[in-house]
Order: structure tokens, then sequence, then C-alpha cells
């Protein structure tokens, strides 16, 4: 009875080290943190029918099928191919699986959750590894994004971009490496007609690690960004044409002087940095903001700066047990 009571005990200590969002992961799970919570909350295809895809074609016609549907993806699937993802769609990877080559695209969508895959080296030809473009209420969640920094930089365009209005969208847990382009939020100096009062976006407990730029660049919109490790990125968050940006509970090293400014439009930006360490040369020079740590209409919950570094790396990055 010691042994079994023993064991039992291990058990539960190493349940109770997970990370919360890795005990209770499943396919059906709603957006947790963040804008996606939000507007009436993103559930993506729970209610739909399962399927596992294997190939480009058969994710393309799950993807684009009509009505809800969970998608698991399966194996290492490979290409040069652009995914168009319809509304009340979750897509997730199993453990191991991996896109490469091939972007997803959710255009003119609503409801999508975008969980545990690993995408990268998607042509430039066929878009981002993952674009959201005139769609509302996205969560990308525990994703592996990248490029390869060894080639020119327009070979591969963004990891997440967002345009044209795309609206309560939370990206959280994600791994973005090796890449030139991060993550862009409104795609031109000009579009403030259709953007301005959108572009609302979380950034939360991602790992930045080996960037170019664009980590990320904001016009317009109102960015969150937390509990985000920024290690080896050339420039970090960059605000421009009246965006705002609160950054809080974050950490900079290893990286160039530009971690948060306003450069290269004809408008600056604005953020408000709060328990952000800015290491080595890093420096924020942005313009000061208005957002404070309760202008979001949603809980969240903070690290702190000293336990990003030691917590965010372990957690980022295709991890769920699904």
């Amino acid at each position: 009875m010691k042994f079994v009571s023993s064991i039992l005990s291990l058990a539960l200590v190493a349940l109770a080290l997970a990370s919360p969002l890795e005990k209770r992961a499943s396919a059906t799970d709603p957006c947790n943190i963040g804008y996606c919570t939000q507007n009436g909350g993103t559930t993506g295809g729970a209610g739909g029918s399962t399927t596992t895809v294997r190939s480009v074609s058969e994710l393309q016609a799950a993807a684009g099928a009509s009505g809800p549907r969970i998608i698991f993806v399966e194996g290492s699937i490979r290409g040069g191919a652009k995914v168009d993802v319809g509304s009340d769609k979750t897509i997730i990877g199993r453990p191991g699986s991996s896109l490469e080559g091939v972007g997803l695209e959710v255009y003119g969508q609503s409801n999508v959750i975008i969980r545990n895959m690993k995408i990268g080296k998607v042509p430039a030809d066929y878009g981002d590894a993952i674009r959201l473009v005139e769609s509302t209420n996205v969560w990308v969640d525990h994703c592996d994004l990248y490029g390869d920094r060894s080639v020119g930089k327009d070979t591969y365009d963004g990891l997440v971009d967002l345009s044209h209005a795309a609206d309560w969208v939370t990206i959280s847990h994600t791994y973005f490496h090796d890449h030139s382009k991060g993550t862009l939020v409104g795609h031109s100096d000009k579009n403030a007609a259709e953007d301005q009062g959108k572009l609302r976006v979380t950034y939360a407990n991602n790992h930045f690690y080996n960037l170019g730029s664009r980590a990320p660049l904001l016009r317009f919109g109102t960015a969150h960004i937390f509990n985000n490790l920024y290690d080896a990125v050339d420039t970090g968050v960059n605000t421009r044409m009246g965006a705002q940006a609160l950054v809080q509970s974050s950490v900079f090293q290893n990286s160039g002087k530009k971690a948060i400014f306003s450069a290269s439009s004809k408008e600056v930006g604005y953020a408000v940095a709060i328990d952000v360490v800015l290491g080595g040369q890093s420096a924020n020079t942005a313009p000061q903001g208005s957002l404070g740590a309760g202008s979001f209409p949603y809980q969240y919950s903070l690290l702190g700066s000293g336990s990003v570094a030691s917590t965010v790396p372990g957690q980022a990055g295709q991890r769920l047990n699904l």
C-alpha cells in the first residue's frame, strides 16, 4: 500500500507541475485568454464533426467545408500551397505533426482556432504561415512558426499577419523563431478608414527568438502584449500610425536597441511599458501611450518579468498532448 501511495503521490506532483493549459487541453477548448474571449467568444469547430488529415488536399477540403469542424493534422505535410480556412473551424496538430511550405489563410471568416501547429518556410507566393484578413474571433495558440534567416528576407513573408480590419484576435504560447519578418498588424499606412477601431490583438506568453523585425509591427490597432520573451530579436515592438500598445511583464535579452519604438511611417504610434526588462542595449523610445493595466475588457494573469525567461520557453510552441 505504501508503494502504491508513493506512486500516486508522484503522479499528483507531476500533474501539478504541468502547465494549467497542458493539463486541460482538448480539441473543444474555447479561447480562454485575451481579445478572442470577447465579441461572443471563440469556440472554433466545437460541436461539429471531427476529421484527421494527412495531406494538403485533405486539409484544404476539410478546412473549406461548410459548418463547424475539428480538424486534426497528422504527420509531416509538405508542399507549396495555401489553405483557405472557413468559419467555425478548429485546426489542431497532433504531437510531431508539421506543415512545411503550406500556409493557412483565414479570409473574411470568423470563429477559428489554430492550435498546436508547426508551420514553417512558407514561400511568399503562398502568403504567410498564418494570415488573417477581414476576419474576427481567431485564436492562434501553442504554435511553432519559423522560416530561415540564411535566405533573402523576402523569400518568406510573415509568420502571423493581421490585416483589413481583422479583429478580436489572440496569439498565445507561440514560438516565433528563425525568421526575418515576425508578425504584422495592419498592412498599410493608407488603410485607416478600414482599420481604425479594429485590429484588437493580444500577444500573451510568446517566445520570440532570432527574428529580424516585427514582434509585432502595429498600425492603427490596439495591442496587449504580456508575458513575452524576446531573445536575439533585431527590432521588437514597432508601433505606428496611431496604434496603441501596452507591453507588460516581458523581457528583452540579447536584442537590438529598438525594443519598443516607432519608426518608418508618416505618423507615430504609442506604447506604455510596465514591468518590462530591457536588457543590454535594448531601449523603449516609443511615444507614451494612453493604455493602462485596466484598459482591456478581460481578466489576465501576469508572470512578472522575473519569471518570464524561466517559464515561457518551456511552454511556448507545439507542446500540447491532444
